[in-house]
């Protein structure tokens, strides 16, 4: 067990020499100031087991002693009695011991991952656009239980540790100095292996761990249903299993060599182990035999020197084991301050009851550079970029009155997904307001924001639960009845009857188990629960066929009445019933007004119709006076 238990050490014991501040100290005692009750207890215990683990020891030496010297059977029988009641007491001090350590272990990593989860939530759009979704995965799981095992393990082995070792080269001391002097000779023997071997087989699982993400990543994105529909379009999948295959072999390989090391290694420790049992057992019995020490203590010293080692051993890597779980905590701290850049402010207020009106006043806008937002670490890049955003709104105004519907047309990037962005305050202007009921979005909490607007977006994301729990997302508190009247509303209640489990149907990964079309309709439903005051529809069928897409529009005719909407069209013939249509090129508005008006300006939005449709400008100039007949009360 020693011999195990230095191993580990040593493969854990990489040489981090990273500095801590006196402030992260403060920030860790804060999170263990919930548990400083069981943490007393906790090390208390600790001490108490390392004299229970010394004092046995010394009573097994007393009854070898009591044998030779034929000293009464009850004596024998009473320190038998006490070695018995040690190993039942340390039995229970270890039974304890165990649960305080899950209990303080999986409280604190309880505390830091939802403190971690709960701030990740308050980020910026920007922030997930930038960040690898494993990295920051791997805060929540590794660094979380490297940080917790600061408390669970290490803290608890270095003063157990060191009382343990305190007693037994103290007890070893006045039982023979000679002896331990020379155990600890031997002592350099024992720890230089395990370091150097340490840091061999600690590279080893690092290439190995290296190896295995990048399977994993492999893995993930070949599995996921896009993935795997993009490999089997484009993809080799020779060459993706021979690449595969290249690192499985690359991780056996490795396994082999550290399966030998570690094989080598125990049984050299176990060699020096049985070298210094049999010194002290060769010199100790030398001096018994002169009289100068009893049967007794000889055996003790040499249970004694098993209790000598490893907690020598397990020191020696204490101060980078400590520093390993320091920095855990400062990767996991790292996260914690990277401050949100769109929060609540204080005494935010609600939208005004009654229909909204959305206005722009006068708005720019440039996306955050990414030093505002991320980390390098977990974007992978060795500094991150500060570079200024540049401004891709230019002074925007307009205004969609209560009730009206206001389309965003125009080329691909000029600006449009961002006006749609800025409404539910995803990002925050740099300039000029977005204003709902004429208070300005930064005046508003999340919470009514949330409340009062309704987004569909082209991808129609959906999680990979059942429809229930997606409906859900947006009215908790909905009932059977209002769930199946929103997918009623939404032309989809007749395709959920029809499913096996009907409503406790999984949806699949991104809602890949249904249709675009059903997919998109299942997001209105999901809107139309929400019950929002203003719809932003962005893009909301571009992707669809014209089956899919003529059902879509019927549920989106359900969404916008009676509702404000901000609508940014892809097909111009969907938009013709629109209040005000806008057309954004360079994150301008270049032109505004009526479909109607638009085509007789001749202008940009004329261009965009007549190459859309492919029709000579005489075709288009003879629709004006037959366009308002002909407007349906559809988006895309």
């Amino acid at each position: 067990m020693t011999a195990w238990n230095s191993l580990y050490h040593a493969m854990h014991a990489q040489d981090d020499k990273r500095p801590f501040s006196r402030a992260t100290l403060k920030r860790i005692l804060a999170f263990a100031r919930p548990h400083r009750r069981l943490l007393i207890f906790f090390l208390v215990l600790s001490t108490a087991g390392a004299v229970l683990a010394v004092a046995t020891p010394l009573l097994a030496g007393r009854v070898v002693t009591a044998i030779v010297d034929s000293a009464d059977y009850s004596v024998v029988l009473r320190l038998a009695l006490l070695i018995a009641l040690i190993a039942i007491a340390e039995a229970a001090l270890g039974l304890v011991q165990r649960w305080l350590s899950a209990s303080i272990g999986e409280g604190l990593i309880l505390q830091l991952r939802t403190a971690v989860f709960d701030h990740v939530q308050r980020m910026p759009i920007a922030f997930f656009t930038r960040t690898r979704t494993g990295a920051l995965v791997s805060r929540l799981n590794n660094d979380v239980i490297g940080a917790q095992r600061a408390f669970s393990d290490t803290l608890s082995g270095v003063v157990s540790n060191l009382v343990m070792l305190v007693l037994t080269l103290g007890v070893m001391i006045g039982m023979s100095w000679q002896i331990t002097l020379l155990a600890l000779v031997i002592l350099p023997v024992f720890v230089i292996p395990a370091r150097r071997v340490g840091a061999k087989l600690a590279g080893l699982e690092r290439e190995a761990a290296n190896h295995n993400a990048t399977m994993s990543t492999q893995m993930t994105e070949r599995f996921s249903a896009p993935g795997a529909t993009l490999v089997k379009l484009f993809g080799r999948p020779t060459r993706e299993s021979s690449e595969f295959a290249n690192r499985a072999r690359r991780v056996r390989d490795i396994g082999v060599r550290t399966a030998m090391v570690q094989f080598i290694f125990i049984t050299a420790l176990t060699l020096v182990s049985a070298l210094a049992l049999a010194l002290v057992y060769g010199l100790g019995g030398f001096y018994a035999l002169r009289d100068q020490l009893d049967a007794g203590t000889v055996v003790a010293m040499a249970m004694l020197l098993t209790r000598l080692y490893a907690p020598l051993t397990a020191l020696a890597s204490a101060r980078v084991e400590v520093m390993s779980a320091l920095v855990s905590f400062e990767r996991v701290f790292e996260i914690l301050d990277l401050e949100p850049l769109i929060k609540d402010k204080p005494g935010a207020v609600e939208v005004p009851p009654g229909p909204v009106q959305v206005e722009f006043d006068r708005v720019s806008f440039a996306y955050p550079s990414a030093d505002k937002v991320s980390l390098a670490s977990l974007e992978e890049v060795a500094k991150l970029d500060t570079r200024g955003g540049v401004e891709v709104l230019h002074e925007v105004s307009f205004t969609a009155e209560a009730g009206q519907m206001v389309a965003l047309v125009g080329s691909s990037g000029a600006g449009k997904s961002t006006i749609a962005q800025l409404i539910p305050r995803l990002y925050d202007v740099d300039s000029g307001s977005v204003r709902l009921g004429g208070v300005d979005v930064r005046d508003l909490s999340a919470e009514t924001l949330r409340d009062t607007l309704g987004m569909v977006t082209q991808d129609g994301h959906l999680f990979h639960e059942s429809i229930r729990e997606n409906l859900l997302l947006a009215q908790p508190e909905a009932t059977e009845e209002d769930l199946w009247h929103a997918l009623t509303r939404a032309r989809l209640a007749e395709l959920i009857r029809s499913l096996p489990d009907q409503l406790d149907t999984v949806v699949g990964e991104r809602g890949y188990r249904l249709s675009g079309g059903e997919r998109q309709r299942l997001t209105i439903a999901r809107m139309l629960l929400a019950r929002p005051r203003v719809v932003i529809l962005d893009e909301a069928t571009a992707a669809l066929d014209s089956t899919s897409e003529a059902a879509v529009q019927a549920a989106l005719g359900e969404a916008l009445a009676g509702r404000t909407a901000v609508v940014i069209a892809h097909r111009l013939s969907t938009i013709r019933a629109a209040d005000l249509i806008l057309v954004i090129e360079d994150g301008r508005i270049v032109e505004r007004g009526t479909h109607t008006e638009l085509l007789a300006a001749g202008g940009r939005y004329e261009q965009l119709y007549r190459t859309q449709f492919e029709q000579p400008a005489s075709v288009v100039t003879a629709e004006i006076g037959a366009a308002d007949d002909a407007a349906e009360v559809v988006v895309g």
